[in-house]
């Protein structure tokens, strides 16, 4: 799942983050993974981790472009872990896409400002999507969080988050 040290996706002018992969192949059309990924309807039917939900403000899938969500906790666990940590139960959210190419890559930053006494910064991230005859393989690359903990968590996230897109797409 590491892919070791390499350049941070959003800035060379940053210094150099670990980066994670994480890969999935799902047995759909590559337009249907695509759509998932970048309409309204689609973001909202899967991202987010167990227990929280999304609602979509705006979307423009361009480079440059952004999308804006709520992220809110909806599950028992995550509402107490939240309060526990003194952290809002919805959390407002800014993705920025940096590449879109049509059913083959988007790459974008997210920034992140909800972390109780961390200054705010900016992940990357890249979605590559691969037809093949067994379906879409797809490999979720980031940069690592700030530290061990958060960086585990959002591998954590990201892959509840790939679970519920792998049950719209079967």
């Amino acid at each position: 799942m590491r892919t070791g040290v390499a350049p941070n996706l959003a800035s060379q002018t940053q210094p150099a983050r670990r980066r994670v992969s994480i890969e999935r192949t799902f047995n759909a059309a590559v337009e249907d993974v695509w759509e998932l990924w970048t309409t309204k309807d689609g973001i909202e039917s899967w991202w987010g981790p167990d227990g929280f939900e999304v609602k979509v403000h705006k979307l423009d899938v361009r480079p440059g472009g952004e999308l804006r969500y709520d992220m809110s906790a909806i599950a028992p666990d995550q509402i107490e872990f939240l309060k526990k940590a003194g952290m809002s139960l919805t959390t407002p959210s800014l993705v920025t896409y940096t590449e879109v190419v049509p059913r083959k890559r988007l790459a974008f930053t997210q920034l992140v400002d909800f972390i109780p006494n961390v200054k705010p910064y900016e992940v990357a991230m890249m979605v590559e999507f691969d037809a093949t005859p067994q379906g879409v393989r797809m490999v979720l690359t980031l940069d690592a969080m700030h530290d061990e903990y958060w960086t585990k968590m959002a591998v954590m996230g990201w892959e509840s988050e790939l679970d519920k897109l792998a049950k719209l797409l079967h």
